[in-house]
């Protein structure tokens, strides 16, 4: 076994799914369970149960499971001290980023960090926030950029925040939006709980004239149909010709969403993550004078 088996294994912990597995480590499904047929005969023990319900471990397999996290653990500590040993800016950039911030802003930053740092190994994960945030309270990960608002008491920087607003098609101009259906998301709880405050205090009951997907560009494309209105952070809005109103609370309270860079403590001393923080920092994306260390 080397250190691919050791992600595979963690993929399909991760997953409890070959087909997700699979394309969580940019294999084919094929390739995946002929691999773990090779790892099984080397070890001369059966790791998995397959059920309609996905996979499981059995009981060798989460001992296996448990020694190669260790072993994947103790290998990144490794790397981490031979890389701030270096002159130069290498060594890994073990990073997780919000899907959203990855879809609509990470590709030009990534493209100038490789090429100011082209000797960095890259290794980002992307995913909703709340499992972004698991791994970085789990120590799998050296930094993260997320947004919503997670408890963490080491290193935190609030990179943005952007508007919430109401999005609808002009064909809508006029009409209550009570007359149709609202487009969720989604996503934390406590930016649902903002958006329900915000259905609360406009009078929208819409337990009965709703319905709600994963993907914030699901929505907006939704919208853009005349399938109904939703509320959406400003980062997605781009090119969107229909209604953009930024939204507020009774009070008058703007309703924002924001974005954080937040990084395990030791993981600010090495070089190539303390240059690929400067890099989302100075970007021309954001306004430093909305940001500050926490």
């Amino acid at each position: 076994m080397d250190e691919k088996d050791f992600e595979m294994l963690s993929a399909l912990n991760d997953t409890h799914n070959i087909t997700r597995a699979a394309e969580q480590l940019y294999i084919t499904q094929s390739a995946l369970s002929k691999r773990i047929r090779s790892i099984e005969n080397e070890l001369g023990a059966k790791l998995f149960i397959r059920s309609h319900q996905g996979i499981r471990f059995t009981h060798a397999g989460e001992n296996v499971l448990n020694y190669t996290e260790n072993s994947l653990k103790q290998l990144q500590e490794l790397r981490r001290n031979l890389d701030s040993m270096q002159g130069s800016v290498c060594g890994t950039l073990n990073a997780g980023i919000s899907i959203n911030f990855a879809h609509y802003r990470l590709p030009d930053m990534l493209a100038l960090y490789h090429r100011e740092y082209p000797q960095v190994r890259l290794h980002i994960s992307t995913g909703q926030s709340r499992d972004i945030y698991r791994q970085m309270t789990e120590g799998n990960l050296d930094m993260a950029v997320i947004r919503g608002e997670y408890p963490w008491d080491s290193m935190r920087y609030l990179l943005s925040q952007e508007n919430m607003c109401l999005v609808y098609n002009r064909e809508y101009i006029g009409k209550s939006l009570k007359d149709y259906l609202f487009i969720g998301r989604k996503t934390d709880s406590v930016q649902t709980g903002m958006v329900n405050r915000w259905l609360y205090e406009h009078d929208l009951d819409v337990r009965n004239k709703s319905f709600y997907m994963d993907s914030i560009s699901t929505c907006l494309e939704l919208v853009k149909r005349g399938l109904g209105w939703s509320l959406l952070p400003e980062i997605a809005l781009d090119g969107f010709d229909g209604v953009i109103e930024p939204c507020s609370f009774a009070d008058g309270e703007p309703f924002i969403r924001r974005t954080y860079i937040i990084a395990q403590r030791e993981s600010c001393e090495l070089p190539q993550i303390s240059a690929f923080i400067d890099v989302l920092k100075s970007s021309k994306e954001f306004r430093t004078s909305d940001t500050n260390f926490i």
